[in-house]
């Protein structure tokens, strides 16, 4: 209590000051750099989000599913297959997917952007230095007032408005209907290939001018979606999705794993993949699993 009572009046007074990052590395399934706050730091970092993420989220589009209240990963793929089914009028005409993902998504975020962006919606100053506050508190190796840490709660609010202005754009601008985005991937999808090619410089002109991001150029693909799109961690075709190999074998070895270093497996993990599994045609894997 005492502590809470140091940090009200420091918030009261100016005085806050956010500080030091932890830093260390996970597999997930690729290696991340994650900075852990304070506990201090990780109480102003909820009281932000609690009290800023309800005012954000009904100015983002419908179609924006990440770190969101009623989203997330599986309502995405939910949507995306809605969208192949309006699209290609049911499976009876062709569907093209245009995917694309942001190089180095959260070491690429402005910080001046971010904030002009916060000023624009954000009337109360003392908010706004809060904010900076906590922005400022991190940057890249590489390059000063960049990138957000992958840890902080904020940060999971804060790519989200920055990547609204992108999503708005996509909607009023370039008038798609057919958009998805989760994090920093997102899909375009038409019955139309030569529309999709022509969106590419203009989404590519808007992020890296407006947002100062980039596309990166091994992650953008336009394929039919009878050739299997591979969208959030699950390969997609007409009446089917599949779970990835590379998934598989990464849940069959973590099994594996548990039993020769501890002679058993940890609790919850089978129905953990089980209920993974349950969003997609997976009937022989599971019954594989079941077998452990």
């Amino acid at each position: 209590m005492k502590n809470i009572f140091q940090i009200n009046n420091d918030l009261k007074n100016k005085t806050y000051k956010h500080g030091n990052y932890k830093h260390f590395r996970i597999t997930d399934p690729k290696l991340r750099d994650i900075h852990k706050s304070s506990v201090k730091d990780r109480l102003i970092h909820h009281a932000v989000y609690r009290t800023l993420y309800p005012y954000f989220d009904i100015k983002f589009v419908y179609d924006s599913y990440s770190c969101r209240n009623n989203k997330g990963a599986h309502k995405a793929i939910n949507r995306f297959r809605d969208f192949s089914r309006n699209v290609s009028k049911n499976y009876t005409k062709q569907c093209f997917v245009l995917k694309c993902d942001i190089k180095k998504f959260f070491a690429s975020i402005d910080h001046e952007i971010l904030l002009k962006i916060l000023n624009r919606e954000i009337k109360d100053k003392s908010i706004i230095w809060l904010l900076k506050n906590v922005i400022k508190s991190f940057h890249t190796k590489e390059k000063i007032n960049t990138g957000l840490p992958l840890g902080n709660l904020t940060s999971q609010l804060l790519v989200n408005i920055y990547m609204n202005e992108f999503d708005h754009f996509v909607k009023r601008e370039l008038k798609q209907k057919y958009y998805i985005r989760y994090a920093d991937d997102f899909v375009f999808l038409s019955s139309d290939k030569k529309e999709l090619v022509e969106l590419i410089p203009e989404i590519n002109i808007f992020l890296s001018e407006i947002l100062k991001i980039k596309i990166h150029p091994n992650k953008i693909s336009i394929s039919t979606f009878y050739s299997g799109i591979d969208f959030l961690g699950w390969v997609h075709f007409p009446y089917r999705r599949v779970i990835r190999k590379t998934t598989k074998s990464r849940m069959f070895n973590n099994l594996e794993k548990q039993i020769v270093d501890l002679g058993k497996i940890k609790d919850g993990s089978i129905k953990s993949y089980l209920g993974l599994l349950s969003h997609g045609d997976t009937y022989k894997i599971k019954e594989k699993i079941k077998s452990f």
